[in-house]
């Protein structure tokens, strides 16, 4: 049994193309590396099991996963999903909430529809890109995160 078949089994991928498969493959060469990914296709094809599979052939895979979908969150509450936010923030934030970058550190987080992120939040997120740091919403204190992002 390949390690192709392995990881269709594993992850329920169901289907048999060359594309396919190669896609698969770039996906196991890239999974030990700690680079940022980025998937593409069109939507509907399955781009979220590459995530998934790069994750579990990390060095990552004990550490957390968390898939976001970006487009699914109003534009007014993103910044404190991904970043987080301090007790008395904004109306409502009642405590201090961690973010999904703060979550997810040591692990992988998967940024679904990441085109979708207003201007703002796209430079925020490029900022933990270049140096694993962020900044809660409401905070002047900035903090690092280690997290492999797939988009």
């Amino acid at each position: 049994m390949t390690e192709i078949t392995t990881v269709k089994q594993r992850f329920g991928i169901i289907g048999s193309s060359p594309l396919l498969d190669r896609a698969l493959e770039v996906a196991l060469r890239v999974a030990p590396t700690d680079l940022t990914v980025l998937v593409t296709g069109e939507s509907g094809v399955g781009k979220e099991f590459f995530p998934q599979v790069i994750h579990a052939y990390s060095a990552r895979k004990h550490s957390k996963y968390i898939a976001v979908n970006c487009a699914a969150i109003p534009e007014g509450t993103i910044d404190s999903e991904l970043f987080g936010h301090e007790k008395g923030s904004f109306t409502g934030a009642v405590e201090a909430r961690k973010g999904y970058f703060e979550e997810a550190d040591g692990g992988t987080i998967f940024l679904d529809e990441v085109a979708e992120l207003p201007h703002p939040t796209q430079a925020r997120l490029l900022r933990v890109l270049q140096t694993g740091e962020f900044i809660r919403v409401g905070s002047s204190k900035v903090q690092k995160t280690n997290v492999r992002v797939v988009a």
